[in-house]
């Protein structure tokens, strides 16, 4: 079979796009022309990165696919005498002890059982030397039984009903008291939740699930259920944000999404609006030693987000170090913040042409690792930002600065063509050196953003799996959640312990909330309480 040939080329400019496009609109069904519509913009775009050398085949490959990896030793491999890489040629590494098992202890949520010993009690003499006494250890011998079942089981309780011969009256057995009161019991609604926006199951999917295994759970249920159990985490949410606004640093990131209820709002205006873009939100806030996260769905960047964040800061409260990348819409417009800029974005310029200049980018990268082994020492040893700040003075100041002096001798000795992709890679250091070097004159300023890119993943999987939301007010929800849940594996929390609790206590997180936050909510529930 001969292989195809190269296809004929066909350049069309923005208007003569846009004249197919009126064409096609009367042409085609509805659903075919919008396919087909984002697939000629997305090939317009393509072609005019390609045109305008604003990318390389390699970053594009990236954007579209996503990078497999990173790391310098990935992309730069060693060499070893024998002509083989060192990946190639390293014998693989043994497993360390216990190499993919948990320990019996580590099963936070399992359900404890005393099981005392059927024949011997403390006291009693031992049964292999008959002389000495028994007494009890501190530490238990550890046994865990897993075992399998529904998402949600139901139990179908059958009353009696008996009818009176004479005069026809049925009477009823009552039901017990485990029936409850309503058909859902309050805990339905809370993993519901942590499965959707937690787990990015979708409605649909968990409908199918649940035929499936007999215990119907259709869509719409499912909604009206998690919408109701949303209520009672909103006074816990408005504490947070206040809280989290008095951050001493604070993350911020976005990423697109789709709302449906305001994407027709876009189209069905009579003028096109002034933003047409979607979008989602992560701040991360770092405040009294614990970490919040909090996301925001709408038309709204990240910057202007933090903006609504930082409204609620106390006015005695100093500026707040803000960690984002270099894009122009990220930092607050009405607030003062000390800004940092995310190193690995600026080490990411490097990535993407290691191919076009291989010597030059190993040389910056290698640089760079210095500082994260440096970085990652300080987390090891626990150091205060202070002790830390004067730990990267020591050992990361000299290495960022010889990188940066050698940056602009290539310039200036023209080895390097401003111009070319290397210049720009340098240039965007240069142009955000204070901010990327941060880490080396404020105490507490981290290196990079990311645990807030991190963050973002939650409403990146839902967006992936569930396409999108349908309102306004469902992001809303979508928003909720992902916070709470977020927030509680920040802090080692269970997320669906904690969402039950806000249902059981939902008055007294109403009047109370700061004390129903995910680090401190065992305090405040009732000794004993075991859900």
């Amino acid at each position: 079979m001969a292989k195809p040939g190269a296809p004929d080329i066909v350049t069309l400019s923005s208007p003569q796009l846009e004249e197919l496009l009126a064409k096609l609109a009367g042409m085609l069904p509805a659903e075919t022309y919008q396919v087909l519509e984002k697939l000629l913009r997305t090939l317009q775009w393509v072609m005019g990165l390609i045109e305008a050398k604003q990318t390389t085949i390699g970053r594009l490959q990236r954007l579209i696919f996503g990078a497999k990896t990173e790391k310098t030793s990935q992309i730069f491999p060693q060499p070893t005498a024998s002509g083989l890489s060192a990946e190639a040629a390293a014998e693989p590494a043994p497993k360390r002890k216990g190499h993919g098992r948990t320990a019996a202890a580590n099963y936070t949520g399992a359900q404890r059982v005393t099981v005392p010993h059927p024949q011997l009690h403390p006291g009693d003499s031992c049964p292999d030397c008959n002389k000495g006494k028994l007494y009890l250890l501190k530490q238990p011998a550890q046994l865990v039984r897993i075992t399998a079942q529904s998402l949600f089981a139901a139990t179908r309780f059958e009353l009696e009903k008996l009818r009176c011969a004479l005069c026809g009256k049925i009477l009823t057995a009552p039901p017990p008291p485990e029936a409850g009161l309503e058909k859902y019991a309050p805990s339905v609604g809370p993993m519901l939740g942590y499965l959707r926006f937690g787990g990015g199951l979708p409605h649909y999917r968990l409908d199918k699930m649940q035929t499936d295994l007999g215990v119907r759970l259709p869509a719409s249920t499912q909604w009206e259920l998690m919408a109701k159990a949303g209520q009672a985490l909103e006074p816990v949410h408005e504490a947070l944000l206040t809280l989290a606004a008095q951050g001493q640093l604070i993350h911020n990131d976005d990423t697109t999404m789709r709302v449906q209820s305001l994407s027709r709002e876009t189209q069905a205006a009579a003028e096109p609006p002034e933003r047409t873009g979607i979008f989602t939100t992560s701040l991360l806030s770092h405040v009294e030693g614990h970490r919040i996260a909090l996301f925001v769905t709408g038309h709204r960047h990240a910057g202007e987000n933090l903006d609504q964040l930082l409204s609620r800061r106390a006015t005695e409260a100093p500026p707040p170090i803000q960690m984002c990348d270099a894009l122009s819409r990220n930092p607050s417009k009405e607030f003062q913040t000390i800004l940092a800029n995310c190193l690995a974005h600026g080490r990411r310029q490097f990535v993407d042409i290691a191919s076009d200049f291989p010597q030059d980018c190993q040389h910056v990268l290698e640089r760079l690792s210095e500082i994260y082994k440096y970085d990652a020492q300080a987390k090891e040893l626990k150091l205060t930002p202070e002790a830390r700040l004067r730990f990267h003075l020591e050992h990361s100041q000299k290495p960022m600065d010889e990188l940066q002096l050698w940056m602009r001798e290539q310039l200036e000795q023209k080895r390097v063509e401003p111009n070319s992709g290397l210049g720009d890679a340098f240039n965007y250091m240069f142009k955000h050196w204070p901010a990327l070097t941060l880490f080396l004159q404020k105490a507490g300023a981290p290196l990079d953003n990311s645990i807030c890119e991190r963050a973002l993943k939650m409403a990146i999987l839902h967006r992936k799996n569930s396409l999108a939301y349908k309102t306004q007010n469902g992001a809303h929800l979508g928003d909720l959640f992902m916070s709470l849940i977020h927030t509680c594996r920040l802090c080692a929390a269970n997320p669906l312990d904690y969402l039950n609790a806000l249902q059981r206590y939902a008055g007294e997180a109403r009047e109370n909330p700061t004390r129903w936050f995910p680090w401190n909510y065992r305090e405040t529930a009732p000794a004993g309480d075991t859900g």
